[in-house]
């Protein structure tokens, strides 16, 4: 306990510090379109370490989010300036103005959204079943009925494959032979090539990347769990931010430009909601 006392209180101290550093630096000094083109660049806050929607290759962040901040930047006519910093300091960044607005994956939630102008969905989540491509027995979830199923310890994933092994329980009288959790998801990926996993249980994006870096390697059997919807984040002062977003996204869906990227990043498309993703409450 102490231990993890520790690790948060370091957490929150490397996430001040990196605020502390781009203070004075790349503020946003307003909350409006005609602030971002007077200072003729888009500064925007991201971790980037969730691939492939942002994450660093070569010293530089890339990935699916990258390339539509790059659209929107060329459409307002102005350089693009991401700032990769620890999760813990974007929101409160957002709201020091720190930068325009937060363009990392957000989970939608309804806390956050009391509090946060989140955009319209930029991606989703799914928790998605996989199996070997060797293995050819298992199929749909039903199969996983006495199986050995694993994911990663502490991930959103595990009580979403401990709540479907709650289920297969009560449905059918037996569950998973065993659920094991491993401190990464890459090792739940060599545990299904070894053959010590008969079923490993995937965020979708994790599996995006795994799939194009070892093609063949691996099938998916279905889905459990409801997905996750990823947003970016505005300050709620700063609405026409939000609608400018909003706007770029829904351009280009309706261009195909959104679709083609994703196909990019993620080896398909996404059935993303334009409308009532928010929950009650939400601003």
């Amino acid at each position: 306990m102490k231990h993890t006392s520790r690790r948060n209180a370091c957490k929150v101290l490397v996430a001040a510090a990196a605020l502390a550093c781009i203070s004075g630096t790349a503020l946003a000094e307003g909350g409006s379109l005609a602030d971002i083109k007077a200072r003729g660049q888009l500064t925007v806050g991201t971790e980037a370490a969730y691939e492939p929607y942002e994450f660093v290759e070569n010293g530089v962040v890339v990935g699916y989010g990258r390339d539509v901040l790059e659209h929107m930047a060329r459409k307002l006519g102005v350089k693009l300036v991401q700032l990769n910093l620890p999760f813990q300091g974007l929101l409160p960044g957002l709201m020091s103005r720190r930068f325009d607005f937060v363009a990392t994956s957000v989970g939608i939630t309804e806390e956050r959204a009391k509090r946060f102008a989140f955009s319209r969905p930029i991606g989703i989540v799914r928790s998605m079943l996989v199996v070997s491509t060797a293995n050819k027995a298992l199929n749909r979830p039903e199969d996983l009925a006495s199986k050995i199923v694993g994911t990663q310890m502490g991930s959103q994933a595990q009580p979403v494959a401990q709540e479907f092994d709650r289920q297969l329980k009560e449905k059918y009288g037996k569950g998973f032979a065993e659920l094991k959790l491993f401190q990464a998801y890459p090792d739940v990926s060599v545990a299904l090539g070894n053959g010590t996993l008969d079923v490993g249980v995937l965020p979708s994006n994790v599996l995006a990347v795994q799939m194009r870096r070892q093609p063949n390697s691996f099938r998916m059997i279905g889905e459990i769990g409801s997905p996750r919807l990823l947003a970016w984040v505005a300050n709620p002062r700063d609405e026409e931010i939000r609608s400018f977003i909003n706007a770029t996204l829904e351009e280009m869906r309706a261009s195909g430009k959104l679709a083609e990227l994703q196909k990019k990043w993620f080896g398909e498309t996404m059935a993303l909601p334009t409308a009532d993703y928010l929950p009650k409450g939400a601003l």
